[in-house]
């Protein structure tokens, strides 16, 4: 399995992901840059966190309309896999891949915290590994990470299975609706998350809960 890293003018998060891919026996990772259009040598596509063109605009609208994006929504459409990590989920968003919005923290202030994640769909090429129901420990940092949409989108999400991982209602440390906190797209090839799995793949690092999603996909595609 041969990921893309993609890397923009202020991704911060793209080592720790290039890293925890290899912490997978018969995963491989490469750096893309934004202007790169040719993604045809690669199995899955990651969009790592931080802060793309220092989130002018809104988080993610800049990187949403870069040239390589436009090759990750064609690689979509055939079936690719495309995991979107905290400002890549929000990228994932501003690109029409995911549906929905990310707005500012309910606080308003920025969170940075390891709190717990409930699996709420297994049945998809990133959760496989874990468990309906399952209970992780993952670091979270953002300031806009509280997820939106409509009473139809939302009632369209949990009708298709589309909502992959949510905060417990005790636990919810942003506001998203219903605790919304990683996303399917409809075909379930798409999946874009908050919380950060790549930082939570060693045992050292307070968790290894994360390597579940590198290990789905990697099962995914060998299957």
């Amino acid at each position: 399995m041969h990921c893309a890293v993609l890397v923009f003018p202020g991704s911060n998060c793209d080592v720790d992901l290039y890293k925890a891919i290899l912490q997978i026996k018969g995963a491989t990772a490469e750096y893309v840059w934004h202007t790169d259009t040719d993604l045809d040598r690669f199995d899955v596509l990651m969009i790592p966190g931080g802060f793309t063109y220092g989130d002018y605009l809104r988080p993610g609208a800049l990187a949403g309309v870069s040239p390589v994006i436009a090759s990750v929504k064609k690689a979509a459409n055939s079936g690719k896999l495309v995991l979107g990590i905290c400002n890549g989920f929000q990228i994932l968003i501003e690109a029409g891949l995911l549906p929905g919005a990310l707005l500012p923290n309910q606080s308003l202030q920025f969170i940075c915290d390891v709190v717990p994640v409930k699996v709420v769909q297994s049945k998809s090429p990133f959760t496989s590994s874990y468990e309906l129901g399952d209970l992780l420990r993952l670091p979270i940092a953002h300031g806009s990470g509280n997820y939106y949409c409509d009473e139809v989108t939302h009632q369209e999400l949990e009708s298709n299975g589309q909502i992959a991982f949510s905060f417990p209602p005790e636990n919810n440390p942003n506001g998203s609706l219903a605790g919304i906190t990683g996303l399917l797209n409809e075909q379930r090839n798409v999946l874009g998350m908050m919380p950060h799995p790549e930082r939570a793949v060693k045992q050292w690092l307070g968790s290894t809960d994360g390597l579940g999603i590198f290990q789905s996909m990697l099962d995914h595609h060998t299957a």
